[in-house]
């Protein structure tokens, strides 16, 4: 059906008067006679009561002016609606926390989008960055944190932040009395809990080259995730480097955290997304960030 009649007719029932309806909508009164009767023949039914001096409204056309209205302003707000999706001020946009970083560091960034874009519904999840990439990979998430290094054909990585590495020491290990950073030739040779390198290789790597620069960790137990890690660490298994957030927020009896000697071990906090055509809240999300 012709949009443009139902407007047509929206008026002319607020106005209730032909001349004054007509110069509202920038027409001539006989083109808006001409198009209220060709309504008319389209629904089937009148509208209008023209016996009298002056016309009325049917019945039905006191229900077609209150569809009328109705129509209309679903229709402004479906533009409405439209528009923001298309400035990614609306729509939904799933997201993937790293478990190894749910702290401030991302949370800040979810949360200042959240502030800039209310009308987005968001839908959060955790995961670990092999999983989150191949997720994104997948088309289950938009999104997702992760910790690069990361080589991902069809995915994109933006740097977002860093953080410091930490040693989780037991409580009664000797390393736990020194005062000062650590040195890296103290914790050399000592048994070390991690986990698994499938989990984040990028991540992996790089906290070894940076806190056992002369060589591999002498990996004594793996552990699927950091608060089964610092756990072991709490039964004395052996001493894990912890991001700092992660490693504060999971901080246990029986662990003491301590600092390395420069060069202070650092890790990145990487934003993934695939490459390609970006949706409006994607690009706004990626943007955000990366300010």
């Amino acid at each position: 059906m012709d949009l443009r009649r139902w407007h047509y007719f929206a008026v002319l029932a607020e106005e209730m008067h032909f001349t004054r309806a007509a110069a509202r909508l920038f027409v001539s009164q006989p083109s808006l006679s001409q198009q209220i009767r060709a309504f008319e023949a389209e629904l089937g039914v009148a509208l209008l009561d023209r016996s009298g001096p002056r016309f009325a409204l049917t019945e039905a056309g006191r229900v077609a002016a209150a569809e009328a209205r109705e129509l209309l302003d679903r229709l402004d707000r479906a533009r409405g609606v439209i528009a923001a999706a298309g400035r990614g001020d609306a729509g939904r946009l799933r997201i993937a926390y790293t478990r190894s970083a749910p702290g401030p560091l991302a949370g800040d960034l979810v949360a200042a989008y959240r502030a800039r874009h209310p009308d987005v519904e968001l839908a959060l999840e955790t995961g670990w960055t092999s999983l989150n990439l191949a997720r994104l990979a997948a088309g289950e998430i938009d999104v997702g944190f992760v910790r690069p290094p990361v080589v991902a054909p069809g995915i994109e990585v933006a740097v977002v932040g860093s953080e410091e590495v930490l040693i989780a020491v037991p409580s009664g290990h000797a390393l736990a009395r020194r005062r000062g950073r650590l040195r890296r030739a103290w914790i050399a040779a000592e048994p070390v809990v991690f986990w698994p390198r499938e989990n984040g290789p990028g991540q992996y790597d790089a906290i070894s080259a940076q806190v056992w620069p002369a060589g591999v960790p002498r990996i004594v137990r793996e552990e699927p995730e950091d608060e089964q890690l610092m756990r072991a660490v709490a039964e004395g298994a052996g001493i894990a480097a912890v991001p700092e957030h992660r490693a504060r927020g999971l901080k246990r009896r029986g662990v003491v955290l301590r600092r390395l000697e420069e060069p202070v071990p650092l890790i990145d906090l990487g934003l993934a997304w695939r490459a390609g055509t970006v949706a409006p809240v994607v690009r706004a999300f990626v943007d955000g960030a990366r300010e």
